[in-house]
């Protein structure tokens, strides 16, 4: 009789969703509920250039006080004076994401000279772009650690704070790349689809209601930046690569809205549906009708630099790591 019910329960708020997801799908964005991020703190990885720098400062026009890490330190000073001009509040850190007491350390000058992080945009990315056997062990190495095992640092760092306010927003900057596959990207979409397990695993540990932390994945399809200088779209007339500038406000609104998805455009939600329903021979032949074999076969891209993420700045050991914390 319990499980009866259950299951009834689980129907009817599996309908709601439905229908609730259709109505916030027509309705205008001025008829929904909408937060302010005046008076965050936002951190975003990779904020020296591309989407990284775009969103901050839109979040920064918004009265949001910006947080912005890069191992491209002109690329930051540039981003910080244009928020500055504009206006908003910024602080610089250079910080290579993937050397975790690093980011530990960094998280805790940030605490001590800023505040606490309250939104944090995981942002940081690379793409090599070569075939399979092509590619360095470094590179493999480095496209995992820039573009997924990052996440767990600064997720780490920033994180239980906000567990403890039970306020925070997390956005996981993914990509199309994450859900279905291309060549030359193995690297890339083994990063990006360990990014979205990564996120929507914590979706299940930590749910909104609970602890009042957000969590939002955005998939954006190929954007128009030097990370993807070259790209070669088929059919650029129905599925155009993105302007970095739309998908930036994309995401900024996908914060003031508490989305826990974006894809972007919305017409690849109708790719990702017949990728999941059909046999894979169909998905395949689908897949070779679009070009997925040939998109990146003209790829020059920007030398692996994407959204800043370009060197491996010095690293600290753990030990350095707990010397100075314990000094600090």
């Amino acid at each position: 009789m319990l499980l009866a019910l259950e299951i009834f329960q689980t129907i009817v708020k599996v309908v709601y969703a439905i229908i609730e997801s259709f109505i916030l799908a027509i309705l205008p964005s001025s008829f929904l509920p909408k937060k302010s991020v005046a008076g965050e703190i936002a951190l975003i990885t990779g904020a020296g250039s591309g989407i990284g720098r775009l969103t901050a400062l839109r979040l920064a026009k918004l009265g949001a006080k910006l947080v912005l890490w890069d191992v491209n330190s002109e690329g930051l000073e540039v981003t910080r004076r244009m928020i500055q001009e504009a206006g908003g509040q910024a602080h610089v850190y250079e910080c290579d994401v993937t050397d975790r007491f690093l980011v530990y350390l960094t998280a805790d000058r940030v605490r001590d000279e800023v505040g606490d992080v309250t939104i944090l945009v995981n942002n940081a990315g690379i793409v090599s772009g070569k075939p399979f056997l092509e590619t360095p062990d470094e590179k493999l190495q480095k496209t995992m650690d820039v573009n997924a095992t990052a996440h767990f640092w600064t997720l780490k760092a920033f994180l239980p704070r906000m567990l403890e306010l039970k306020h925070g927003h997390i956005v996981t900057i993914s990509s199309i790349a994450g859900k279905i596959s291309a060549a030359r990207l193995v690297d890339y979409c083994a990063s990006k689809y360990a990014a979205v397990g990564l996120h929507e695993a914590l979706v299940q540990e930590f749910r909104a209601s609970e602890t009042g932390v957000h969590l939002t994945n955005v998939c954006p399809f190929f954007i128009n930046t030097g990370m993807f200088g070259g790209l070669k779209i088929r059919f650029p007339s129905i599925l155009p690569g993105l302007d970095q500038h739309y998908v930036a406000d994309r995401i900024v609104k996908a914060i003031e809205y508490n989305e826990p998805e974006v894809v972007i455009p919305a017409t690849m939600k109708l790719t990702l549906i017949l990728n999941l329903l059909l046999p894979t021979k169909a998905s395949g032949a689908l897949s070779e009708l679009l070009g997925v074999r040939s998109i990146m076969s003209s790829f020059v891209g920007r030398d692996g630099a994407a959204h800043g993420q370009a060197t491996t700045t010095a690293t600290i050991t753990e030990i350095e790591y707990k010397s100075k914390s314990k000094a600090a």
